[in-house]
């Protein structure tokens, strides 16, 4: 038995190249290997719930840092494309082919742009798209955070009152998640967001299906990514497969997620055994 004491999602510092140190946490299981992307302004640590109860099943599980978040290096240019030769990087590091990738918003495009070049055994699609994936208020915000805005989150009760409008949920969970995801004050978190902004998955491949099972999953209280979207996303996949939850929103993983847990349980066994 390991140290029960340690924090899973402490992880370690993972050299990938020159001036890239990723922040890793990886733990051995069985396979297939779980690997979680998270969203824009986001660290590993957004998937705590994912990641634990993965852990519980035995399952092999990596999550990271993406580039210019967390505890990771910044890069010295921002692209979906880099985010995705340092993925490959990553899982040769450590061995892993055809992992499931379980992205989050921002993260799912990642994982669709490396899924075209490399192998994978499936992906989970949380809140997250192909295309039309910021809304014009969304990227004034943010350019608003980029220019100064963002200091404002030295405030504790600015990100007090930033977490309590952001979800609607008040349990042990999705405290937790805002006290381990406070909205960051560092100008690459905000920089980094601006290569998703004109994002279209099929402007770069003209594939009119994706050959990979999938579990799309939606909530009805999310302004970025809706149901329709949704539908949209999961019919590309020959095994594409479609799952709403009406009360949550945008963080729909941290607000509801011993349901998210369960459906990614689900997912996998009917993929494994159908």
């Amino acid at each position: 038995m390991g140290d029960t004491s340690v924090d899973a999602l402490a992880g370690e510092k993972i050299h990938l190249r020159c001036g890239v140190d990723l922040q890793v946490c990886f733990n051995r299981g069985a396979n297939p290997t779980f690997v979680f992307l998270h969203g824009g302004l986001g660290n590993r640590f957004n998937w705590r719930s994912q990641y634990e109860f993965a852990l519980r099943q035995g399952w092999q599980v990596l999550a990271y840092d993406l580039g210019g978040h967390g505890q990771s290096s910044t890069y010295s240019r921002y692209s979906v494309g880099r985010h995705c030769r340092d993925l490959k990087r990553l899982l040769h590091h450590f061995d892993i082919n055809s992992p499931v990738l379980c992205c989050h918003s921002y993260g799912v495009p990642i994982g669709l742009e490396y899924a075209q070049y490399e192998p994978v055994s499936g992906m989970i699609a949380i809140a997250g798209g192909t295309h039309n994936l910021a809304p014009l208020w969304e990227i004034l915000l943010m350019k608003f955070m980029a220019w100064g805005g963002r200091y404002l989150y030295h405030f504790h009760g600015v990100q007090t009152l930033s977490n309590f409008v952001s979800s609607s949920y008040r349990h042990r969970v999705i405290q937790q998640f805002f006290a381990e995801n406070p909205a960051p004050t560092n100008f690459d978190s905000y920089t980094a967001l601006e290569i998703f902004w004109d994002y279209n998955f099929f402007h770069r491949h003209q594939l009119p299906q994706l050959h990979i099972p999938a579990l799309v999953i939606t909530a009805g209280k999310d302004p970025m990514f809706t149901a329709k979207m949704g539908d949209e996303l999961a019919a590309h996949f020959n095994n594409g497969a479609h799952l709403h939850f009406a009360d949550a929103g945008h963080l729909v993983l941290a607000e509801l997620p011993q349901l998210v847990n369960a459906a990614i349980a689900e997912w996998l066994n009917n993929i494994t055994s159908g």
